[in-house]
């Protein structure tokens, strides 16, 4: 290669050199930015799971502890003091629910989880079948029926349990022939476990029915 050919190549490369460091010098900031954000955001992150779980972990804690009161009263009392959000908070209230032992007060703390849009709707459909299924439910036959009616859907989690209480309750409500055909659908049911099967089965034999 040729002198000239040369000193052409070296002022090219110094040039190209010269735009870069220009601009690094003016857009380098950019990226060390977003080396400092996506750094920053990883650690962050981590920091808000640590403290998630901690607070679950003293949530927990809180609440085995609550269970070592003596007496339903004095549970119920240290699970009021239990600050917890979210599903934590819908759990607690399904636990006080269950502590509860007059069937009225049991109903109320359900209901208030049963209408508490804040809540997944998982916890809330629980919260309605529990009431349904309280022993001396303050609830009336009719009530039961148009409670369980929503959890009837296809794809419900609780779909065949509440067409079990649903069948138990129109036999509560003097429809016998009703609950028969529900009880029966509920023997070919494909989601419906073999103890269901064994319970519907004894209903079905309790109401003058055939089990086939």
């Amino acid at each position: 290669m040729s002198n000239p050919d040369s000193f052409i190549d070296e002022v090219t490369e110094e040039v190209r050199r010269d735009k870069l460091f220009a601009l690094f010098r003016k857009w380098g900031w950019v990226g060390v930015l977003l080396v400092v954000v996506i750094v920053g955001g990883a650690a962050v992150n981590e920091f808000l799971k640590a403290r998630e779980q901690r607070q679950a972990q003293a949530t927990g804690d809180a609440v085995l502890a609550a269970q070592d009161a003596d007496g339903a009263e004095a549970r119920l009392a240290a699970l009021d003091g239990v600050a917890a959000e979210g599903d934590a908070a819908a759990v607690i209230g399904l636990i006080k629910a269950a502590e509860a032992e007059a069937p009225e007060r049991a109903d109320e703390l359900l209901a208030a989880i049963e209408s508490d849009t804040s809540y997944p709707a998982l916890y809330r459909d629980l919260a309605t079948l529990k009431r349904v299924m309280l022993p001396g439910s303050p609830m009336t036959a009719d009530e039961k029926v148009a409670a369980l009616d929503p959890l009837l859907g296809p794809g419900a989690p609780f779909r065949v349990l509440a067409e079990e209480q649903l069948a138990l309750a129109e036999i509560e409500a003097g429809d016998a022939e009703a609950a028969l055909a529900r009880l029966n659908a509920l023997m070919d049911d494909a989601e419906a476990g073999d103890s269901l099967r064994e319970r519907a089965s004894q209903l079905i034999v309790a109401l003058g029915g055939t089990v086939e």
